[in-house]
């Protein structure tokens, strides 16, 4: 397996999503999180260390051209790479549900995780341009489905996500026990 080394976020979603995504299933592993949370993270978000898991540095076109050249090999990147190489490597299915814009837009395909920006309503009066920051970044110029973000590689939410979020970001609503992001 290829993937990215451990400053990498795609390496923290990795952990999180797979790997600790995989030790959920087994009770035994899911009741040390309560009892040995040390002890469950060191078990459930680390790779193995005996060579089975190359990092191969923060260069997904590395990984890429890695894969090519080794049909037994697994890799660990963005989906952008792989969407960008469909011809000559395949995504995995996790769970029976293969990797696509569609499966990850909807949040079905569960190695995949949304992006979110946090901002203290403190700092919107003090930093110049933090509301225009939110605004701009919420429009669906940027994050929409045909967005310049989504040329750089994010998979934008779905509509009513998308402008339930920006509503969130013009009115500057608090986080609560009822939000779910």
């Amino acid at each position: 397996m290829l993937g990215p080394p451990p400053t990498s976020g795609t390496r923290d979603a990795f952990a999180e999503l797979a790997l600790e995504g995989g030790c959920k299933t087994f009770s035994e592993l899911a009741a040390r999180k309560k009892t040995d949370p040390e002890g469950y993270r060191r078990v459930c978000r680390s790779v193995r260390e005996d060579g089975a898991y190359i990092e191969a540095g923060e260069n997904d076109n590395l990984i890429v051209q890695k894969l090519r050249t080794n049909p037994n090999a697994l890799g660990v990147f963005g989906y952008s790479f792989l969407d960008q190489n469909t011809d000559v490597i395949q995504g995995n299915p996790v769970g029976g549900v293969a990797p696509s814009f569609d499966t990850i837009s909807s949040g079905e395909y569960p190695v995949s995780r949304s992006l979110y920006v946090y901002v203290k309503n403190a700092h919107v009066g003090s930093i110049p341009g933090l509301r225009e920051f939110l605004a701009e970044f919420t429009s669906e110029k940027a994050y929409g489905e045909f967005g310049y973000l989504a040329d750089k590689g994010l998979i934008p939410a779905p509509p009513a996500e998308r402008e339930r979020y920006r509503e969130d970001a013009r009115t500057l609503r608090p986080l609560g026990p009822t939000q779910d992001g």
